[in-house]
């Protein structure tokens, strides 16, 4: 079996079974995001313990490959701490952008996504997950700057797209 293959495969097992799916609570912040271009979808909550991402939980709705990036991405980020969970989005954006060669020993899950990047429109799919992380995560430690603590379960972003929670870089 070639490599390709092995990581097609990853990518449909995290899809058919996607990892830390379905809300719970508690949690600090809840994000939705939408792809515009194909209707990809996921909601996502975020809870922190001090610097640490404690818990990732979400619902999405949409392709293999956008259900599989959010199910890599909670287990990637789950337990990291918050500068951890920032640094591997940019990483994974990266190789994802072709920025970065992917590793399988240091990209783990990732790599198998490297192979998305042939098809531009699909890299928003891999990372739709990933930018409503990094949204929910931001929103949960200003949350936690202002209130002295991220508890703020009214925290939502009910806005459009991953496209308005993306940076310079991701429109490239």
């Amino acid at each position: 079996m070639s490599m390709d293959q092995l990581y097609q495969e990853l990518i449909l097992d995290h899809a058919r079974s996607p990892h830390r799916a379905g809300l719970r609570e508690p949690y600090d912040v809840e994000v939705h995001h939408v792809n515009p271009t194909c209707g990809d979808e996921i909601t996502l909550r975020v809870r922190l313990a001090g610097d640490r991402v404690e818990d990732v939980s979400y619902e999405s709705a949409g392709c293999s490959i956008s259900v599989a990036g959010a199910s890599v991405m909670a287990d990637e980020v789950t337990s990291a701490t918050v500068d951890g969970a920032m640094q591997r989005y940019a990483a994974v954006l990266d190789v994802l952008q072709g920025r970065a060669d992917a590793d399988p020993e240091r990209d783990g899950d990732v790599a198998a996504f490297a192979g998305v990047r042939r098809f531009p429109a699909r890299v928003k799919c891999a990372l739709l997950g990933w930018a409503a992380m990094r949204d929910a995560v931001s929103q949960a430690v200003a949350a936690a700057g202002d209130n002295g603590s991220a508890t703020d379960d009214s925290a939502t972003d009910d806005s459009a797209t991953d496209d308005s929670a993306t940076d310079d870089r991701e429109r490239s």
